[in-house]
């Protein structure tokens, strides 16, 4: 089981994909030829971004545990591990398990999609 409330894992997603869609759009400002205003209009995606502080702070206030499932439910997204494999991922997530996986999940592109994918293959699977 995921022992992991799929509720909490949705908001994830809701922020991380907000949060990541926000990054986008600053990106591709800063690869055309915009002037600083229009940059600055686009918002901030930094450390003083609400969304990006949201984010961090919910899974930071998840617990240790919760937080090695999170990070092996993004490595099944991913493609990491299949669900035969989620053990194995549980495991490797809790080696790799330090006070800076939120940081590490949150800076990881396509963490919304990759938490999604996970989140539906352990729902069909019921494991």
């Amino acid at each position: 089981m995921l022992d992991l409330n799929p509720e909490t894992v949705q908001q994830i997603i809701d922020r991380a994909h907000q949060y990541q869609t926000q990054e986008s759009m600053r990106e591709n400002l800063d690869d055309q030829e915009t002037d600083p205003q229009s940059i600055a209009e686009a918002g901030p995606v930094a450390a003083d971004d609400p969304i990006y502080i949201e984010l961090k702070h919910v899974i930071g206030d998840l617990e240790p545990d919760q937080q090695v499932r999170l990070v092996a439910l993004m490595w099944l997204g991913r493609g990491d591990f299949d669900v035969d494999d989620w053990d194995q991922a549980l495991s490797r997530a809790g080696d790799a398990w330090n006070n800076r996986s939120a940081e590490y999940l949150v800076h990881t592109p396509l963490l919304a999609d990759y938490l999604r994918i996970g989140l539906e293959q352990i729902e069909d699977l019921d494991i």
